[in-house]
């Protein structure tokens, strides 16, 4: 395939990119040219190169972090808050940004991107918000890590002095929605990416490695036990199809270990709290009370 027609498929499949050396040099004003005169179009070029963008964006994300007024969505294990989350425009959903759902058992199909670039993602995620003039906005609580990247300091030290508001649901719609996610969905996106067999086989071994991760806080008795009652749900799976097994071991690390964690660090906050309640009432509190919507 000739240069310019390289050129032409790269704009129209990225019409709102821009070009960029490592440091801004000749490589991207002649590729410019070479888009220009294949296509007619001047395609954009940052002046300074990435080093420039990236350390316009460091600045601007520490700028943002000032000027916003956070309020941080928390609950157990299972409530939905992600859902919740994306019913509202005026919010940042970090578990997107960061590509993991912030537990063990939250790795997805795909990799995390790198410290730098989500970085730079959650850097313009907030100049969006400021060009809106989205002061209040509501994330999701984190601890300082989610998965193997952190939060920016500046913004975790923010969101832990925030106000609070608790999602709280029966335990029967947790189980169902971490039944959802983490079961029916994650499997679906390890088919898509490694076909049916090695897509199922990739997702046991991510459940069963998430399972370990947590043996020592489970106990070694109680780690056993989880681990033969998830292999009997694999196996229930494979031999009919059917994945409701997978609700029994659910159940149990929902209400026998992540309950009693999450009140444990839960009460460290409570002074914090500001509303609780359930989806609807969370979200009429949120968008009549405080402007969120």
């Amino acid at each position: 395939m000739d240069k310019s027609r390289k050129n032409l498929i790269i704009t129209k499949k990225n019409p709102n990119g821009a070009l960029y050396c490592f440091r801004g040099g000749l490589r991207s004003k002649i590729s410019q040219q070479w888009i220009y005169e294949a296509t007619g179009m001047m395609y954009p070029r940052i002046t300074g190169g990435y080093k420039a963008l990236r350390r316009f964006l460091i600045e601007q994300l520490e700028d943002a972090i000032n000027q916003i007024k956070p309020f941080v969505l928390g609950g157990r294990t299972g409530t939905g808050k992600t859902l919740l989350l994306n019913n509202l425009k005026q919010q940042v959903d970090l578990e997107a940004i960061f590509n993991h759902r912030g537990s063990a058992f939250g790795q997805y199909a795909t990799p995390q991107p790198t410290q730098i670039n989500i970085e730079n993602h959650l850097a313009i995620e907030l100049l969006k918000h400021t060009h809106l003039n989205h002061d209040k906005l509501l994330f999701e609580d984190e601890s300082c890590n989610i998965g193997s990247r952190e939060l920016p300091r500046s913004l975790y030290s923010t969101m832990s002095q925030s106000p609070l508001v608790m999602l709280e649901i029966e335990i029967d719609e947790r189980i169902n929605n971490v039944f959802q996610e983490y079961i029916i969905e994650s499997l679906q996106q390890h088919q898509f990416l490694a076909g049916n067999e090695k897509g199922f086989d990739k997702w046991q071994q991510t459940l069963e490695k998430a399972l370990e991760k947590i043996q020592r806080r489970l106990g070694g008795v109680r780690y056993q036990e989880l681990k033969h009652i998830m292999q009997n749900a694999f196996n229930a799976q494979l031999s009919t199809d059917d994945p409701e097994q997978h609700k029994e071991w659910i159940k149990i690390l929902l209400v026998d270990y992540y309950d009693p964690m999450y009140d444990y660090q839960l009460s460290k906050k409570t002074e914090r709290i500001i509303f609780r309640g359930n989806n609807e009432s969370v979200l009429e509190f949120l968008q009549h009370e405080h402007g969120i919507v």
